[in-house]
This record gives C-alpha cells, structure tokens and sequence, in this order.
C-alpha cells in the first residue's frame, strides 16, 4: 500500500472515530435527558434539602412558619370563592371549586415557605440516615417551631376573614359553611380522614424531587385538589377553619383541640411519616448502605 493510501485510510479511520465518539455523547444526553431520577437519586435530594432545614436559624423557620400559616388561607379563601360564585347542588361544581383549595397551596410550596407537613418526609430522612438522638432532637424543634408558626399564621389570618369587610358576604358565609364541614366528623373519623392527606402531600414531595421543576405546578395543583375532592383534612389548611369558628364564637376551644386538632395532626403525621416516608426509606435502605454517595 503506498503511503498516500495509508494516509487516507488513517484520515478515514480517525473521522469514523470522531463521529462514534460525537454520536456515543449525543446517545449518552439523550438518555440522560429520558431516565428519570432513579429512587435513590430522589433521596439523595430530599435528605439534602431536610439537612439545610435542619440547621437553619431558629428565626428563619419561626418567620418562615407564620407566612406559610398565614399564605395558606388562600387555600379556604380560594375554594370559598368559587363556591360562592358556581351553581349549588352540582358534582361537576364541587370538584371544581376544590380546585380553589390548591391557591393556598401553591403560594406557600412555590414560595418554599416552610409548611410542616412537608417536613414529615423532608426532615425524617436525616434522622433515618444518621439515628442519633442530636438528629432526632433537632428535627422535633424543627417540627414545634414551624407547626407553631404554621397556626399562628392560620388564626391571624382567621381573625381576618372573620372580624374584616375584606371579603363579601356570600363568601364569608362560604368559609363558615366549609369550616362547619371540616370540623364535623368526631376526632376518631377526623384522624382516619388526614392519613390520606399526610400520604398525599410526603407523596408531592418526593415526585417533585423527581421531576423537573416545570412540573411542581401541575404536582401541587393536582395532588392538593385530590385532597380537597376526597374530603380529607390538613392540620394547617384545617387550622384556618378552625380558628375562624373559634373566632367567631361557633366552636368552643376543647372541642377545636381534642375533637380537631390533635387527631388531624395525628393522622397527618402517620399518613406523611410512617406510611409513605417509611416506605420510601425501605425501597432505598440498602443502597444507602452499601454504595457511597453518587456523583452528581
């Protein structure tokens, strides 16, 4: 072979190298692009994010609490508008005045305010990784601080609805009817009722740490809707309710703690801990375990 021909078969050899090479790395983005987040992965995000809540300052959570409380009236205030303004006695009105109930919702998930029944799993998750009393100590200070802002929020705004002209009539007398509705059910029936709700918002938490951030909107609209469709009961979007029939001298204290409050919290933390959390903790345990942190 002359040396001219072996300088094109060399050329040639080293272009279809180039090409392989080029085509194997568009190959590789574009799988990367079209697998999701393997379970683990997931994980890895929210037991980073429940670690940065973990230590940050005290201040932070307690403001952060109070705005997530008082943000997540619009949840009460938005289903109660609609309700005010849709056909009464209609099934296709009921699901979609629920649609209200996602506002509340996505004001305070989106504006990453700090909503206690998303540390259920967010902040669980460090304490399973590490299971240190340190560990378990700063997650239940987390835990009282934001759900003690979280209702304070939820009677200021309360006090609002009830004791201002913000509102019109029509839909100050639909918050009293779905207030009415939401306290109800005795504290056995009300604790059964927020398993699902727990369930469902641990459940939004992890498919957003799945997903693209493009889909947290449809995320929190749909599974918030579904709690509102289903009649299951949230202890901070609940609370609202609860304090403006406290307010407004329609339910007596006793009753909103130990009829309301208490089994709602109890039912929220089981349903968003010790079913969903758990479960999401033993699909990735082993892996954990046994296999350093991934290279992101």
């Amino acid at each position: 072979m002359t040396d001219d021909l072996r300088d094109e078969a060399r050329i040639g050899d080293e272009a279809a190298t180039d090409v392989a090479a080029v085509r194997s790395e568009a190959e590789d983005e574009a799988v990367e692009g079209a697998v999701h987040l393997s379970p683990r992965l997931v994980y890895e995000v929210i037991l980073r994010e429940g670690e940065g809540e973990l230590v940050r300052p005290r201040t932070s959570l307690l403001y952060s609490g109070l705005a997530a409380g008082i943000c997540i009236s619009f949840s009460v205030i938005g289903e109660a508008i609609l309700r005010a303004n849709l056909p009464p006695g209609s099934g296709a009105s009921y699901l979609v005045e629920n649609l209200g109930y996602s506002l509340g919702f996505l004001m305070v998930i989106m504006g990453r305010l700090q909503l206690f029944t998303e540390n259920t799993i967010t902040t669980v998750m460090p304490v399973l990784k590490r299971r240190s009393l340190h560990a378990l100590g700063r997650m239940l200070q987390l835990w009282g601080i934001v759900l003690g802002a979280n209702v304070v929020g939820c009677v200021i705004a309360g006090a609002f609805i009830a004791w201002t002209p913000a509102f019109p009539p029509e839909v100050t007398q639909a918050v009293a009817a779905l207030s009415r509705h939401a306290v109800e059910p005795g504290a056995w029936e009300a604790f059964f009722r927020a398993i699902p709700a727990g369930l469902l918002v641990a459940a939004l938490v992890w498919m957003m740490a799945a997903g693209e951030r493009t889909d947290g909107f449809w995320l929190i609209l749909v599974f918030t809707w579904a709690i509102a469709a289903g009649d299951f009961t949230h202890v901070v979007a609940g609370s609202v309710e609860m304090a403006f029939l406290l307010l407004t001298g329609e339910l007596g204290l006793p009753r909103a703690i130990f009829s309301f409050f208490l089994p709602v919290l109890a039912g929220n933390v089981v349903g968003g801990t010790a079913v969903f959390t758990m479960m999401a903790w033993g699909q990735v345990r082993e892996e954990v375990a046994h296999r350093p942190p991934p290279q992101r």
